[in-house]
């Protein structure tokens, strides 16, 4: 595969289907893959809007200040206004550029401004390319919890340029593979197996990665596998009524995570530490063989991923968030488990003992 090669996928949906492209220099194209007429609007964030979003021809760029504590409802309403005074109406497009919080914002706008407008996903960071911008799923954060308000909105297109990651910093990349790591324990045992052994050079044409997150820059075969198992699951499950949750594994822990630290851990740094979470969890309840954390460990650290809970983290807190988690059912928190790499399942059937069990024992040593 060479480097002007482009990957594109189909994602089917209720009310139709839209495409996704993987590939270099798509940006400045994206009128005609996203075919989209009339004007654009790009909401951006201020690390991402001044490197691309001049690319894109936009009527307007709406910029919100980056990181997680700007998605709020605050944020989507100073967008309205914007938007309002921009006199952009039902005609227009709104292009989310930037990583998961972006696109989480600005999908969420799209999905009420005038009752909804048209939307595009350009994510710029390996975590939303792979994750957060197939699937419609939308929102922002309460005091409470993360994306505890939000909606199902589809997008046009999603263009995932991998010109963008040449900018995007290590713990970002690493971020990012927490999410492909997590595909690959859902439903493609070659994707990490591959994970776990490539480790040659990537020369710009290799379908394999290499081991050094600093060099590390994504083939677009391998986000395209990512992608792929996303895709499958949703597809399955638009709504996210069943087998869609078990996208969630390692969120679970990774939100508590999140939210009791301040959100100074990094979306990917706290997935990764839930996947091992989810995994020690599993064997203590018998489901998987306790070797299963150990080889999820060593892929994580290969990919310079943490393994372990803060030591400020309190088994109790954590707990308490995780109470708040929007994914419980009838009161009760689901947590997916796994009995083996590609074979992952939804259980509510977890004592508090086990889960604070696995909590303290994972906690870094001081």
């Amino acid at each position: 595969m060479t480097a002007a090669e482009t990957i594109q996928l189909t994602v089917n949906h209720p009310t139709g289907h839209y495409p996704v492209y993987v590939g270099h220099g798509l940006l400045p194209r994206l009128r005609q893959l996203a075919s989209s007429r009339g004007p654009l609007a790009v909401l951006t964030d201020s690390n991402v809007g001044p490197l691309y979003a001049d690319q894109l021809a936009a009527s307007v760029v709406l910029t919100m200040p980056a990181g997680e504590r700007h998605k709020t409802l605050a944020t989507v309403a100073h967008f309205y206004d914007q938007l309002l005074a921009a006199g952009l109406d039902r005609g227009a497009t709104i292009v989310a550029l930037g990583g998961g919080v972006v696109g989480d914002v600005a999908g969420f706008v799209a999905a009420t401004y005038l009752r909804g407008v048209n939307f595009v996903q350009c994510p710029t960071s390996l975590l939303a390319m792979v994750d957060a911008s197939v699937g419609g799923k939308t929102g922002v954060d309460l005091p409470q919890g993360k994306n505890l308000v939000g909606a199902f909105k589809q997008p046009q297109a999603v263009i995932a340029d991998l010109d963008t990651l040449t900018t995007l910093p290590a713990p970002e990349l690493a971020a990012g593979m927490a999410e492909v790591i997590k595909h690959g324990l859902i439903a493609n045992p070659d994707l990490f197996e591959q994970l776990d052994g490539g480790r040659r050079t990537n020369d710009g044409g290799s379908d394999t990665f290499t081991g050094s997150v600093q060099a590390l820059r994504p083939a677009a075969a391998v986000i395209a596998t990512a992608i792929q198992v996303k895709r499958d699951v949703v597809e399955a499950d638009p709504f996210e009524q069943g087998r869609r949750a078990v996208l969630n594994l390692g969120h679970t822990f990774g939100h508590a995570i999140e939210q009791v630290t301040g959100y100074e851990t990094g979306h990917g740094q706290a997935v990764a530490m839930g996947l091992v979470a989810a995994a020690n969890l599993s064997a203590r309840l018998g489901y998987a063989p306790p070797a299963l954390q150990g080889r999820i460990e060593r892929v994580l650290q290969r990919w310079h991923l943490p393994t372990r809970i803060p030591s400020g983290c309190q088994p109790a807190a954590l707990l308490q968030a995780m109470g708040r988690d929007k994914k419980k059912l009838d009161g009760r928190l689901r947590f997916i488990l796994l009995r083996d790499v590609g074979d992952v399942f939804v259980t509510s059937d977890v004592a508090e003992t086990a889960v604070l069990a696995t909590l303290q024992a994972l906690r870094e040593k001081i």
